[in-house]
């Protein structure tokens, strides 16, 4: 029986992950058509997800998360265009509220006397970052794209490593 860490489509995946990074950065409009598209997906079916927790457990707190979430997703669904105008503003407040929450950090860290310089200097530039993207919105689509499509790439190439890492294990396994 070959082992299922072997099997490959692994590698096929990893392939596909790879080009399909870089066709996100070649086609930057439509990537974030697809993005708009996907996240507004996304949150409508957590909606559906919230809803179904909510009658199991009879919470009207998850309902409410339920239809808001529902909400939303057909909003994004049925306003594409809407979707990707607003999508860097929505990653830019995402940015600021981690660059804040990093300093924030930093700041409680440094009272216990452990090292803190690195995350401070991630929180100031997510914030100088932030602000850059709501201030030049051009720079956002780019930095969203960009992001995604280097989130894509770097998946496929771990997926393609992997694959020739246990390859090389199954390899010797199979040879003791």
């Amino acid at each position: 029986m070959q082992d299922k860490r072997c099997s490959i489509w692994h590698l096929i995946a990893g392939i596909i992950m790879l080009i399909l990074g870089i066709v996100i950065w070649a086609n930057p409009a439509q990537s974030l058509l697809a993005i708009a598209f996907y996240l507004g997906l996304i949150i409508f079916l957590l909606g559906c997800g919230y809803i179904a927790f909510s009658l199991s457990q009879y919470s009207g707190w998850y309902m409410i998360v339920g239809l808001f979430d529902m909400f939303i997703g057909l909003i994004f669904l049925t306003n594409l265009g809407l979707t990707v105008e607003t999508l860097p503003i929505f990653f830019a407040l995402w940015i600021l509220a981690t660059g804040s929450i990093q300093i924030t950090g930093s700041l409680e860290i440094r009272k216990i006397g452990m090292p803190w310089g690195w995350t401070m200097t991630s929180g100031i530039l997510g914030i100088i970052l932030a602000f850059f993207i709501l201030i030049y919105r051009q720079f956002g689509d780019w930095a969203l794209v960009l992001t995604v499509g280097t989130y894509v790439i770097t998946y496929g190439i771990i997926s393609i490593a992997e694959y020739f890492y246990f390859r090389h294990y199954c390899t010797l396994a199979k040879e003791h």
